[in-house]
């Protein structure tokens, strides 16, 4: 049975922006490529559930939050550059990033060795504490809402969003669905949030980043979400090798179940994270966007050519096994690092000819030397034998 058609293909809000494919689908929207048409440039378009659209609180909350967001400046958030509602359709019109989210480059690769984390966090903070110090708290801190452009930004997206549902006159349950493993012990207790909840929700991302696993598990999402009412995080370190104890100390501190023992905001944790990048003197990195994604597949359908894939099966980060605090250097199979030719087969990017017909040539030319050079000894041959004898 094929899946209803969706009607907002080929629409235009506004009369201004068209909506041409859908990105990915969640449980409180849809995200679409668009263009918009005034100014010709693509865009991605966030479209609000339909049950949330005859809410009027929801509305008033999703149209303050956007204009807040909006008015945000810094290179780790995904600007926001319109907003609206048309014949019920509730949308938030942003930056199109163009490569995936972190939560696809982890599947892609798994766990990160400290350099790289460094890598993400740092932006990531930056741009949370760019929110927290015009009051503005995410909520909603997870690899799904950071995204990696093939030129190597990280940035935050979807702030707001879940403050408008969770206010919005209808169930919120998909929220609770896509955030119990980062949610903080005040989100899960009173339903409250405040800068050092996207602090507690980012110490558990790092963890990840670091282990390749969330550090609680349960059954349900509400059996996982009330585990950090009882239980610590535990330190990285513990759970693999080759974790820093500086890492360990940051997660630790930013997930500490009472908020006044966290970081104050995402500024407060960031400098701690690059105090201990410059402590132990961790080597720049670029951090790569993966490799397939949801939004790569929708470019690759709408120019008519193949679905990216991964070259392989899933490669996992290797990190430095460390016995004491100490610098990280890159392995050499390291996060990203494209697969170089050999030297021996490396064939000029300007090259016609290419690799196979370079070889035939090369062949050739041996068989002609080869033709010559028995050529020579045969007259060379016929000569001492003619004037020598």
């Amino acid at each position: 049975m094929r899946p209803p058609a969706d009607t907002l293909l080929g629409s235009t809000l506004e009369d201004r922006y068209r909506i041409d494919a859908p990105i990915a689908r969640g449980g409180m929207s849809a995200v679409y490529l668009g263009l918009d048409l005034r100014l010709g440039r693509a865009v991605a378009i966030k479209v609000m559930d339909a049950r949330y659209s005859g809410d009027p609180l929801f509305l008033r909350r999703f149209e303050f939050e956007a204009r807040a967001v909006a008015g945000l400046k810094h290179p780790g958030l995904v600007a926001v550059y319109d907003q609206g509602i048309d014949d019920g359709v509730a949308f938030l019109v942003m930056e199109l990033v163009q490569g995936g989210s972190l939560r696809e480059l982890l599947r892609e690769r798994g766990p990160m060795p400290p350099h790289a984390v460094t890598a993400v966090a740092d932006p990531v903070l930056g741009g949370l504490g760019t929110a927290h110090a015009a009051g503005l708290v995410h909520r909603d801190v997870k690899p799904e809402n950071v995204l990696i452009s093939d030129d190597g930004e990280v940035k935050v997206a979807d702030f707001g969003l879940v403050r408008a549902v969770a206010e919005a006159g209808v169930t919120s349950a998909s929220v609770i669905l896509g955030t119990a493993a980062y949610l903080s012990p005040e989100q899960v207790d009173a339903g409250d949030a405040d800068a050092r909840s996207d602090v507690y929700s980012m110490g558990v991302m790092m963890f990840e980043l670091l282990t390749g696993r969330t550090p609680f598990h349960g059954d349900t999402p509400l059996a996982l979400a009330y585990q950090r009412l009882s239980y610590d995080v535990p330190a990285p370190g513990d759970v693999v090798d080759g974790v820093p104890e500086e890492f360990d100390e940051i997660v630790l501190r930013a997930t500490e179940r009472n908020p006044a023992d966290r970081y104050r905001d995402g500024f407060d944790m960031r400098g701690a994270l690059l105090a201990a990048a410059d402590d132990l003197d961790l080597p720049p990195f670029t951090v790569p966007a993966p490799r397939r994604s949801a939004e790569r597949d929708t470019m690759a359908r709408l120019r008519g050519g193949p679905v990216p894939r991964p070259d392989g099966p899933p490669t996992h980060h290797q990190t430095r096994v460390q016995s004491r605090p100490g610098p990280a250097t890159p392995t050499p199979v390291d996060v990203g690092a494209p697969a170089l030719p050999p030297r021996n087969t490396a064939v000029a990017a300007d090259d016609p000819i290419g690799p196979q017909q370079s070889a035939g040539r090369a062949l050739a030319w041996i068989l002609l030397v080869l033709l010559i050079a028995a050529t020579l000894a045969g007259v060379g041959w016929w000569v001492g034998a003619t004037y020598l004898s």
